[in-house]
């Protein structure tokens, strides 16, 4: 018999290390660390097939105004391709977990790829499109089996040119460690939400960041003179490096601080032995006025490969509460250009 249970973060993290290579961050205990430090309530699961582990999923319990819900980014992990009964059974558990919690629905969105397979079968097993995005469901992810000579290749000629401007022009790169980083980083994000128009992280969600991924947690700073241009939040967890969050001056329009950044995590990155840099959510084709719209073009300009996974769907536990929820998200991705 297959059964949900409650697992040590620890061994979640050893099992997604030897079994899931497709898995970051978002699968982690680090980020329902990051969570618990939130105030929101985390489960840790593991996936039993009698005495063996065959899946994983971090589960954050969402305390919304418009109702409760189990949420699950970049999972649950699953052999989505070649155990259906696992699958069927893990959805068949989580609802059980869902009504224990009270909720309306349970959202996930698994790191496999969007096409007509995956598609169909989610249906089968009576999941709906979520009205809301989960976390980058278009991505860009470089290879960084790849010598640098290559990737310079593989970059779009405009911003090849702007890693050597920036190269030229003396611009420096380091990164910090330090809870101190972190709090400077949210500051600085707080007046680049206000430039560009968006909601940004609140500074113990960042805060929590530090504490969560301890070392693996880096602040990256672009400067000129001593003067900061553009800074980086990202996460240097194997087999994944991702560009998490990111902040700018004014000052930094005025230069490319934002490409030598880039340019040095890829390198430290490479260093560190990850296999892959995901600068983590670009916007879909034809999608102008989508929330990753303004970064899309700068952040396709490294070159790599270009991933959609499929997007967020939600298991729905209460029907009539569940119209209502969607209704409202709905009128707020409109609102917002979610």
């Amino acid at each position: 018999m297959i059964k949900l249970c409650k697992i040590n973060p620890i061994d979640l993290d050893n099992y997604v290390r030897a079994n899931h290579p497709e898995a970051n961050f978002l699968q982690s205990a680090g980020w329902g660390k990051v969570y618990e430090l939130d105030g929101e309530k985390v489960f840790y699961f593991g996936l039993y097939d009698g005495d063996d582990l065959i899946g994983s999923a971090v589960v954050i319990l969402k305390k919304a105004k418009r109702g409760a819900y189990l949420e699950i980014p970049g999972g649950p992990l699953l052999d989505w391709d070649r155990n259906k009964r696992a699958v069927k059974a893990f959805m068949q558990e989580i609802r059980k977990v869902a009504e224990r919690e009270k909720c309306v629905f349970v959202r996930m969105r698994p790191n496999i790829p969007d096409d007509y397979n995956n598609q169909q079968l989610v249906r089968e097993l009576g999941l709906v499109p979520s009205p809301m995005h989960l976390h980058a469901e278009h991505t860009v992810m470089l290879d960084l089996s790849l010598s640098e000579d290559d990737l310079l290749k593989d970059m779009r000629r405009q911003t090849r040119y702007e890693v050597r401007r920036a190269q030229k022009l003396g611009i420096e790169v380091t990164f910090d460690t330090s809870k101190y980083a972190f709090t400077d980083f949210y500051n600085l994000q707080l007046e680049t939400a206000k430039r560009q128009d968006f909601i940004p992280s609140s500074r113990r969600f960042i805060e929590a960041q530090h504490e969560a991924f301890e070392g693996a947690a880096r602040i990256y700073t672009a400067s000129l003179n001593g003067k900061p241009l553009a800074k980086g939040l990202i996460i240097m967890q194997s087999p994944e490096a991702i560009y998490h969050e990111a902040a700018s001056t004014e000052e930094g329009r005025k230069y490319p601080g934002a490409y030598a950044l880039q340019w040095q995590v890829i390198r430290d990155a490479k260093d560190l032995g990850m296999k892959r840099y995901n600068l983590f959510g670009i916007a879909p084709p034809n999608s102008p006025h989508h929330r990753y719209a303004g970064v899309t073009t700068f952040k396709t300009g490294f070159g790599g490969e270009q991933v959609t996974y499929l997007p967020a769907q939600d298991l729905v536990i209460r029907p009539f509460r569940y119209k209502f929820v969607h209704m409202l998200e709905v009128a707020r991705k409109k609102h917002r250009h979610l």
